[in-house]
């Protein structure tokens, strides 16, 4: 036998060999497949329909228990949802409807609770939770240009004829502060992130209509930024603060006067809760006195913003920092669609006997500008002028 043909012969017989192993594999598997028990499942339907039934029982149930749950009563929230349905922001999918992911990310942000947590109770994974989180935290930043406006250029209505305000703060056109909101960040950056408190936050900047409404948000700086730089950054950015012509806003000392930005007098009783029974002495004091009892709207706001949003000031949370930048200004445009909707239990009631104090970075002063220094005084010389004049007659 030549060694062309043994070659053959040879591969032949492993050919052989090898289909017959495969043939007696093939007949294992199927042996052992007939005597598998397969996995069943739950119907779909019957598991989504538990899942809105957990919904109508317990969180939809009564405005109560809504507003405990999502922070929001029944009717608000389904109209919150109605408006990222019609704007095609989100869609109802297959297993989840635009409620359920609104619902999931309300509940997280009202209450500053775990993915694991929410997940369970709203019957799904820790995936479907952030993914769905994420998704209605982009769809809330779209509604930014129209829900976080410019002020009205307007007399504000709560100035206008009030011969408290009115004609001094004519041209006010709100007022603004900073606000420290609890931040995780690296190791390595964290002693930028310790002002006066002794956890990490971001010093987030706002101002504030007179009816409480935001129209700028600036989020993300670190917590032992000054005031007056955090407001020097809102200006000079592309799309910031911008002041009218011949207008102003209210700020507290820290900032500074410069045109625009109209603040108390220093070394002068400012807050509400400082004068007790004792009179006023000057014309200082009576600037201070109604500066702070109109500029409390801004401190009105941030404690509503707080009351109803535990994620920012409750534990540390659990986002990467981006995140919580984006959950701050989401928070900020939820509440603006709030107060246009119809105000809630979530307002406090106006008032000039109290005094609203927040952690605010106050390390050195601004410069001030003569200008705007003069103003100031002018406006106190005319109250003073107008009470004597009125405490006469």
């Amino acid at each position: 036998m030549d060694k062309r043909t043994k070659i053959v012969t040879c591969a032949t017989a492993a050919y052989m060999l090898l289909s017959m192993m495969a043939v007696i594999i093939q007949s294992r598997k199927r042996k052992r497949c007939a005597r598998r028990v397969g996995i069943t499942y739950g119907p779909m339907e019957a598991r989504d329909r538990m899942r809105v039934d957990y919904l109508n029982n317990k969180i939809w149930k009564d405005d109560t228990t809504c507003l405990n749950m999502l922070r929001l009563n029944r009717g608000k929230f389904f109209r919150f949802c109605n408006l990222f349905r019609e704007r095609g922001l989100l869609q109802d999918t297959c297993h989840l409807c635009v409620e359920q992911q609104v619902g999931m990310f309300l509940n997280t942000v009202g209450h500053n609770l775990r993915n694991r947590l929410v997940g369970t109770n709203f019957d799904r994974s820790g995936e479907t939770v952030s993914r769905y989180f994420n998704k209605v935290l982009r769809a809330i930043g779209e509604l930014r240009g129209e829900l976080i406006r410019p002020p009205s250029l307007d007399t504000p209505s709560k100035i206008a004829g009030d011969n408290r305000w009115d004609p001094y703060f004519k041209d006010c056109i709100g007022a603004i502060d900073g606000t420290h909101v609890r931040a995780s960040v690296p190791k390595n950056i964290e002693h930028a992130f310790r002002g006066r408190k002794s956890f990490c936050t971001q010093n987030v900047m706002a101002a504030v209509d007179f009816d409480l409404q935001f129209t700028y948000v600036l989020a993300g700086w670190e917590g032992a930024a000054h005031d007056a730089l955090v407001l020097h950054d809102a200006l000079e950015r592309e799309n910031g603060l911008r002041v009218p012509q011949g207008k102003f806003y209210l700020v507290d000392a820290g900032y500074g006067a410069k045109p625009g930005f109209l603040p108390p007098f220093r070394g002068v009783r400012y807050h509400l809760n400082e004068w007790g029974s004792n009179p006023l002495q000057n014309e200082k004091e009576l600037f201070n006195l109604r500066h702070s009892s109109l500029r409390v709207t801004v401190e009105r706001a941030f404690g509503a913003l707080k009351r109803r949003f535990k994620i920012l000031d409750d534990a540390t949370p659990f986002f990467p920092f981006p995140t919580q930048v984006d959950i701050v200004c989401a928070c900020c445009i939820i509440h603006n669609w709030v107060i246009q909707d119809g105000r809630d239990e979530f307002f406090t009631e106006d008032t000039n006997s109290a005094s609203y104090n927040h952690a605010s970075t106050r390390i050195g002063q601004a410069n001030e500008h003569a200008a705007m220094v003069n103003f100031r005084q002018q406006i106190a010389d005319q109250m003073w002028a107008n009470r004597q004049n009125n405490n006469v007659n």
